[in-house]
């Protein structure tokens, strides 16, 4: 169990972390989906409410919830926020209380 504002420490190995619109190879940055999965390979996360961007480069953040149960999938993608898929990608569990 977690309170809010929930701290979140990306981490990845195998590429390098780079802030969008820097094209570079096997490098880019790091998105937030909150109750969701990852993105099919090649497709551009979306910017919204559920898919939080993270292109400055940033490896970590703070999140306001509300209580309840969430997953919380880490995305990373490309310069141009192309998904690098399931490969890119891992979920956790978490529960925020109040």
């Amino acid at each position: 169990n977690v309170k809010s504002p929930v701290s979140i420490e990306f981490g990845l190995e195998g590429a390098e972390i780079r802030p969008a619109g820097e094209n570079h190879p096997n490098s880019g940055h790091h998105h937030l989906i909150i109750n969701g999965t990852s993105i099919e390979q090649g497709s551009v996360v979306p910017a919204d409410e559920q898919h939080i961007h993270y292109g400055k480069g940033q490896t970590t953040a703070s999140v306001d919830l509300m209580p309840g149960e969430y997953t919380l999938t880490m995305q990373f993608a490309n310069f141009l926020h192309q998904s690098y898929g399931d490969s890119g990608a891992t979920s956790i569990k978490i529960t925020v209380t109040e």
